[in-house]
């Protein structure tokens, strides 16, 4: 294995904390990647990593020559597409996980003009609506939607989601129009349960610059953005949604928007990938033309 092999391995080994899921997400043996890590401390003259039956955590000096191998690998990409880049243009695969709606109804819809600006990239696109590892899971970034945890990755913000309420017509036929967040009480929503946690969500709104929460009557609970605007469309409860889930429905008049003074706050929406400074071109193009289309078709 040559140096620079060795490095990539070293790397992987220490962002998946095990030999055996750094193997899997190389494509190699186990032993093969123990074998690398044992030439590369020869090689080296220094312990890099503390091996336990459990996990693998770099040592003082594993952690140090961790940052340095990243910019190596970096340095050796970048180098390798330098002459590429200036005749083609960026090339490779990329790997990407968005959330399902907006991967089906924005991003996948995009992707021919994406791919004819960078004809040398290909796109794996996974649909997804669940926290991923993206070392684990050999994924180059992540689009996620709303607050985030401390997960040690770069974080880009992208913008801000706007939400939307919104009801049927035959639901507002039957139940009148709500004016105002007070009139919610004699309202029934379709109740949205998280995915993750099964807490279901309370309406929100903003009142004077401050967070309001109300939890709502409703009939129906789901756990899935498709089954919450069926629902709604059905006629069983007001909902809030982001716009551009629900803007073909509005177009055609099968939803209307209600109460628009007294939306919830709008969630974030974060890109997420590994070392900032060691960014590949590939991704750093792809970042920016997701940022200008979601800008163009969700924000």
């Amino acid at each position: 294995m040559d140096r620079i092999d060795l490095f990539r391995t070293f790397a992987r080994v220490v962002e998946c904390s095990s030999f055996t899921r750094a193997a899997d997400t190389l494509g190699v043996p186990r032993s093969s990647v123990s074998a690398a890590i044992i030439e590369l401390e020869g090689r080296v003259g220094a312990r890099l990593l503390h091996r336990t039956t459990r996990k693998v955590s770099p040592t003082q000096d594993g952690t140090a020559f961790y940052e340095r191998c990243l910019r190596v690998i970096a340095d050796v990409e970048e180098t390798e597409e330098l002459f590429r880049q200036s005749t083609v243009g960026p090339a490779g695969k990329l790997r990407i996980d968005v959330p399902g709606r907006i991967g089906r109804l924005i991003i996948a819809p995009a992707l021919p003009e994406f791919l004819a600006l960078y004809p040398q990239l290909d796109i794996e696109l996974r649909v997804t609506d669940r926290a991923v590892n993206l070392v684990e899971e050999n994924v180059d970034c992540v689009l996620r939607v709303g607050p985030l945890s401390d997960s040690g990755l770069v974080a880009r913000k992208v913008g801000d989601l706007p939400l939307i309420n919104v009801a049927s017509p035959r639901y507002l036929a039957a139940h009148g129009l709500p004016q105002q967040p007070g009139d919610l009480v004699a309202h029934l929503a379709v109740n949205y349960a998280s995915p993750a946690t099964g807490r279901i969500e309370d309406w929100e709104w903003i009142e004077g610059g401050e967070l309001r929460t109300l939890p709502m009557r409703a009939r129906v609970t789901v756990n899935s953005a498709e089954a919450y605007i069926a629902c709604c469309l059905a006629g069983l409860g007001i909902i809030q949604i982001p716009a551009y889930d629900v803007q073909l429905h509005l177009n055609a008049g099968e939803l209307v928007e209600v109460m628009p003074n007294h939306r919830a706050a709008p969630m974030p929406m974060t890109l997420l990938y590994p070392h900032r400074q060691y960014l590949a071109r590939r991704l750093q193009v792809f970042a920016d033309w997701l940022l200008q289309l979601l800008k163009r078709d969700a924000l």
